[in-house]
């Protein structure tokens, strides 16, 4: 059926798509961008808990405060490092799960 008579009448113009589209690389590289970022923080607040651990060690050091600080900033980063992974692994699993 022909409608290209109908939209003349009406003075309708004909549909064109004006979306943009995305590219799949694009948003997987944001999600590594932001993964490597993640995982480059939480090896920055460790390596800075283990200077300040052996500072302590050596004596060079006696504040215990900043010890802690940073002994619990490194934890806190690596449960969160953890807790994102297990999510995208639980992602992945129900995503390999999905009958195609």
């Amino acid at each position: 059926m022909d409608v290209s008579s109908i939209q003349s009448l009406y003075g309708a113009t004909p549909v064109t798509s004006s979306e943009t589209k995305v590219n799949a690389d694009t948003g997987f590289q944001s999600m590594l961008n932001s993964v490597m970022s993640l995982l480059e923080d939480t090896n920055s607040q460790i390596q800075q808990a283990h200077k300040e651990e052996v500072a302590f060690q050596l004596g060079e050091t006696d504040n215990t405060h900043d010890l802690m600080i940073a002994e619990q900033k490194a934890n806190i980063a690596l449960q969160y490092t953890v807790a994102v992974r297990d999510r995208v692994l639980e992602a992945y699993q129900q995503i390999m799960q999905m009958q195609v």
